[in-house]
């Protein structure tokens, strides 16, 4: 009797052990990826002390790549949160860590030179390169759309300034993975717009509908500075200043178009 109580004990666990039988036949068209965003960032650091951090620390990223050629070290499964973008928001989605994928780049980024300026690091090339071939897999694996992708500046303008103003945004329109204001577009919106400049609260209103997290008050607060100037940062390099300026009123409007 003992030995057939015992059987009966072992079938019961076994079958608990297995979990719920679960019928995936049916499938509801009604679904899409989790996944919504992806985000890039720079480590600050090397490769050893972001594979250390990211790794072994309270910070993490799905992908890291480094400056040099080798492969892509995915540190956390794409069905998984990463804590890599903090507290954020795009596009009236807050806290994108469980809605994005987070990839890092090894990257110093900057230093802090002697009459007061950042002096920014560059990107390699092969790393951008391996950083495109990622992008466009992820994308077409999660059925993304060209403006999915991020700087951690684009979702955080209070508190973070990376990938920086020497990331190539550029190169990555060029490879379909976002949109980009023409050329013709920006400066035929710049002579309009250095005639008359429109008022602070529709440079809030175009950012707002680019996805940024900015005030809607009318006011140039440095809320709203910070905001523009994340903008120029990806848009207009060479001098993101936070001013709202007739270039980045076009390139705001042109935008606007290539969406």
């Amino acid at each position: 009797m003992k030995a057939i109580a015992l059987a009966a004990l072992l079938v019961l666990l076994a079958g608990c052990a297995s979990g719920p039988r679960i019928d995936t036949r049916h499938r509801a068209v009604a679904q899409d990826s989790r996944v919504q965003f992806i985000v890039l960032h720079y480590t600050s650091t090397d490769f050893a002390h972001s594979l250390e951090l990211l790794s072994q620390g309270e910070v993490s990223s799905h992908y890291l790549i480094d400056r040099e050629p080798g492969p892509i070290y995915q540190l956390v499964d794409e069905q998984r949160r990463a804590w890599h973008a903090g507290e954020s928001e795009w596009q009236g989605r807050t806290w994108l860590n469980s809605s994005s994928i987070g990839i890092e780049l090894v990257n110093a980024g900057y230093a802090e030179g002697a009459d007061g300026r950042r002096l920014w690091y560059p990107y390699s090339e092969a790393q951008i390169d391996a950083l495109i071939v990622l992008l466009k897999d992820i994308m077409q694996r999660h059925g993304l759309k060209p403006g999915a992708i991020v700087g951690h500046s684009d979702i955080a303008p209070q508190r973070k300034v990376d990938p920086g103003p020497l990331f190539p945004w550029q190169r990555l329109a060029e490879a379909g993975l976002l949109p980009w204001p023409a050329d013709s577009a920006v400066a035929a919106h710049r002579a309009a717009f250095a005639a008359a400049l429109p008022p602070v609260a529709w440079f809030q209103e175009r950012l707002a509908a680019q996805g940024y997290a900015v005030p809607r008050h009318g006011m140039l607060d440095e809320q709203t500075r910070n905001v523009i100037a994340a903008f120029q940062m990806k848009y207009r390099p060479a001098r993101y200043d936070g001013e709202p300026d007739a270039e980045t009123a076009a390139l705001l409007a042109a935008l606007q178009t290539a969406r």
